[in-house]
């Protein structure tokens, strides 16, 4: 079994008009930028289910193999570049940011 990763969680949430380009952004600009970081692991993204929920619309999930990795992102020239880049594109698309969390693995469960 692999050893559980370090999470960092990312909600957004985008105009309903905005949703078609916002995907296809994050998408097909934003995780790749992002993943160009060598300590990044894996991104999984997640749409809510429940469409009259007052929670997020989007959630991202990034996964790293230690703290350190996940620490040492946000002074990475690919982090630097892609949130540029994300500024940029907020200007002409309209989402935003809700909440974003990091997590450490306490225990996990498997069948």
């Amino acid at each position: 079994m692999a050893k559980a990763r370090i999470l960092n969680i990312v909600t957004t949430e985008c105009a309903p008009k905005d949703d078609a380009k916002f995907n296809k952004w994050y998408n097909e600009v934003h995780i790749p930028m992002l993943f160009k970081y060598k300590g990044m692991k894996k991104v999984t993204r997640y749409k809510n289910m429940d469409e009259k929920s007052v929670t997020p619309k989007y959630l991202a999930v990034y996964e790293y193999d230690n703290k350190e990795s996940l620490a040492a992102l946000t002074e990475s020239p690919e982090f630097k570049a892609a949130i540029a880049e994300m500024q940029e594109t907020m200007k002409s698309c309209s989402f935003e940011i809700k909440w974003g969390a990091n997590y450490e693995p306490i225990q996990t469960w498997e069948r």
